[in-house]
């Protein structure tokens, strides 16, 4: 029977824009992916270990090795669900196959919050590291917040502009950094590590166990790139193999070098010396104590004549040891800028992916006629970031709410990216999934990952445990939540399409 229907005067039409397959160039192969990953969690350290150690004291490296556990978790959550959508957004691409647009934006604007806080956090922390060069920028919170602020509003106009930084600068830096950590971790072990000191001052500086909880969940503040590295899948070529591969190594390199730089921190310094004195340049303070820890007549004493050899390598290893506080103070200061600039480019392309599905206003992910860049999403939300920095002018504690403040936005993405990954194994199993996940629980026809049951339990117990012990984070969080809801709402009603 033909159809003959023909639409009426007053008939209405939701029509979803068409979105283009492949907007992005695949340029990155794995060192490049890899850099960008590792200059994220990198440069993680050179602050997280301090909050961390606020708040968790001789339990640091209990609690850096328990949140690894479970950055595992969401590193093989993102390998999957990066490699079966190879797309930019990361948790909230995962979420908007898995729940729809609704639960895509939310995760999205929790992501936005992360990249917000991390821009803020990483340029909070430059000046402490210069201040090896100049005290004040270290001793003087006003000094050293104001310096912060001229970073973010000097790479907000660089982001505007367009100059952007090469792969090549992404992965000498990595490589740089790469190689100093290893530089501390084995001058540590060699100079200033004591098992027996080690054990005391996690003993006798054990915290609570609030503190304890808190503290897993802050130390989930230095596993900050496995987004970022799923930010940038639609970038690299053949992302359903090279992405997995870059995370498992980053996984790798991570888990080494968080535990060899927490052991050292703990031998050469009580936790008390750490968050009183270096709280917020903690690498500083481990490579301070190693180059005052002991005189080359002291290395030397002990060798007789005939040991030339050895008494040469030990000059030569003492003089490396000395460059470390200045070598740590610019390489610190160097890759939190990379780092602050990378979050601004990073919260920019979200916001691309973001807008390209209407999850957000279109005006947010607008190209300058000129410059060829978003530069009112750069604008918006370097703007927040020097907003939310505003209290390091005159709160000494800014530095542990801002932690808490990514751990609330970082944390609600995990969720939804844990869930998505189950929900999709369960409404699209036959979706191609290039890296699939082990160790799976069969419940009727379905095949449900052990880690990511486990991930997401986790996540939520320990996104809750900072909502009801973190007032200014539940507060800021949940009001940074609720303005978001407001603009997807009024954006989707005014382009008249349903809400998920």
């Amino acid at each position: 029977m033909r159809n003959n229907w023909q639409p009426k005067v007053g008939d209405k039409f939701v029509r979803r824009p068409r979105v283009k397959a492949h907007p992005l160039r695949r340029v990155l192969g794995i060192p490049g992916l890899y850099s960008v990953g590792y200059g994220n969690v990198g440069s993680s350290i050179y602050y997280a270990l301090g909050i961390i150690a606020l708040v968790a004291m001789g339990a640091t490296p209990i609690v850096l090795a328990v949140a690894g556990l479970f950055f595992v978790f969401n590193a093989l959550t993102y390998a999957e669900g990066t490699a079966m959508l190879p797309e930019a957004g990361g948790s909230a691409s995962f979420a908007r196959h898995g729940f729809g647009d609704l639960a895509g934006f939310v995760s999205g604007w929790a992501l936005m919050l992360s990249y917000v806080v991390t821009i803020a956090i990483s340029a909070f922390v430059i000046p402490p590291y210069l201040g090896y060069f100049w005290a004040p920028l270290k001793e003087s919170a006003v000094m050293g917040t104001a310096v912060s602020m001229g970073i973010i509003f000097f790479l907000m106009i660089i982001n505007v502009i367009g100059i952007k930084e090469t792969s090549f600068v992404n992965v000498s830096a990595a490589v740089l950094d790469l190689l100093v950590q290893l530089l501390i971790i084995t001058s540590g072990l060699l100079v200033v590590f004591n098992f027996d000191v080690l054990v005391h001052n996690i003993t006798f500086y054990w915290p609570s166990w609030d503190h304890l909880i808190l503290g897993i969940a802050l130390a989930a503040l230095a596993y900050t790139g496995v987004e970022t590295m799923s930010q940038m899948a639609e970038e690299t070529k053949r992302p359903a193999k090279r992405v997995p591969k870059a995370l498992i190594l980053m996984i790798v390199t991570v888990l080494i070098l968080f535990s060899g730089v927490s052991t050292v921190a703990l031998s050469a310094m009580t936790p008390q010396e750490l968050v009183t004195s270096w709280a917020t340049d903690p690498v500083a303070g481990i490579a301070h104590s190693i180059s005052t820890a002991i005189t080359p007549e002291e290395m030397a004493a002990g060798f007789t004549s005939e040991e030339a050899g050895v008494i040469v390598l030990t000059w030569i290893f003492t003089g490396l040891r000395n460059l470390l506080p200045g070598l740590v103070a610019v390489l610190a200061a160097s890759i939190l800028f990379i780092a602050t600039n990378a979050g601004l480019m990073g919260i920019s392309r979200l916001a691309f992916s973001l807008g390209r599905y209407h999850l957000i206003p279109s005006a947010l992910s607008r190209v300058h006629p000129r410059f060829k860049t978003p530069y009112i999403s750069v604008i918006l939300f370097a703007t927040v970031a020097l907003i939310i920095l505003i209290p390091g002018l005159f709160a000494p504690d800014v530095f542990v709410t801002l932690g808490t403040l990514y751990v609330f936005g970082s944390l609600l993405a995990f969720i939804f990216a844990h869930a998505a990954i189950l929900s999709l194994r369960i409404k699209r199993p036959d979706l191609p999934r290039p890296f699939k996940l082990g160790w799976n629980i069969k419940f009727k026809q379905w095949e449900l990952p052990v880690t990511a049951i486990a991930g997401l339990v986790v996540t939520v117990v320990i996104w809750l445990v900072v909502m009801f012990t973190q007032p200014y984070s539940r507060w800021v969080g949940l009001a940074w939540m609720a303005l978001g809801l407001g603009i997807y709402l009024i954006s989707r009603w005014r382009r008249k399409l349903p809400l998920s």
